[in-house]
């Protein structure tokens, strides 16, 4: 898309977004809950886990990130329903006729912000954690730390994007609420507890993968993101058909 079309409904897009209450207060969320919960944990019983024989350092200083992720589903999931719930959409399709660009524009606002504070949350959430360690804490000069921190924050940035594109489909908030919080927080686990294997192509724990030190599946780190992208590129790429072919 030409820039001098672009950037207009990019900026329009990411106007809406900072008007919406509700979308600023889930990304402020991801950060506050993730680094706030990292700090609560770590300061209480981050020592006495770290001397665990099965503690693996790297992986278990992103454990909130398993939070963040539902403030990034909520994100993304309010930035498009808004759209619905307010019959917004029709104003949004009357400025901006062309489907296509109005479309990728949200998206590009939607996962640009999410990686942006992703980024921030997971170098946050790591630094926070290892403040309170003492002799077992682990720099960014780590095996894999800086790869761990990156990739913790594009999983979130993909998770948002999921939960956005599953929106356009659904055009129901509280539809994708209802199907991707259930699933991150129970569904996967149970899976993972049947059959590991299927488990680790599911997003949630696929994008994870980046954030072990050394992935002991199928999938090792930048595979299992790359599942994850995949299923957001699916669920984008379905909410794009969505709107292009449905009624405002």
């Amino acid at each position: 898309m030409p820039n001098a079309v672009a950037l207009p409904v990019v900026h329009a897009e990411w106007i809406k977004i900072k008007s919406l209450r509700s979308s600023l207060v889930s990304l402020t969320v991801v950060f506050a809950a993730t680094v706030a919960i990292t700090l609560l944990v770590f300061a209480t019983v981050g020592r006495a886990e770290a001397d665990n024989a099965g503690a693996e350092p790297l992986f278990d200083a992103f454990y909130a990130l398993n939070f963040g992720q539902i403030a990034a589903i909520s994100f993304g999931t309010t930035a498009v329903s808004s759209e619905y719930t307010s019959g917004a959409l029709r104003i949004s399709l009357a400025a901006v006729p062309r489907r296509g660009l109005f479309y990728a524009a949200k998206m590009a606002v939607v996962g640009g912000l999410a990686l942006l504070v992703g980024l921030v949350t997971s170098f946050g959430t790591f630094l926070t954690g290892q403040a309170f360690l003492g002799e077992y804490a682990i720099g960014l000069g780590h095996s894999g730390a800086v790869r761990a921190c990156v990739g913790g924050g594009v999983h979130l940035a993909l998770m948002a994007l999921l939960a956005a594109g599953l929106t356009a489909v659904l055009r129901s908030g509280v539809a994708v609420l209802s199907i991707l919080i259930p699933f991150t927080l129970i569904v996967s686990f149970v899976v993972g507890d049947v059959a590991s294997g299927v488990a680790e192509f599911l997003p949630d724990q696929a994008g994870q993968q980046v954030l072990h030190e050394a992935p002991s599946g199928t999938l090792g780190p930048w595979a299992g993101l790359a599942v994850c992208a995949a299923w957001a590129v699916a669920a984008l790429l379905a909410g794009w058909w969505a709107v292009r072919r449905r009624d405002a």
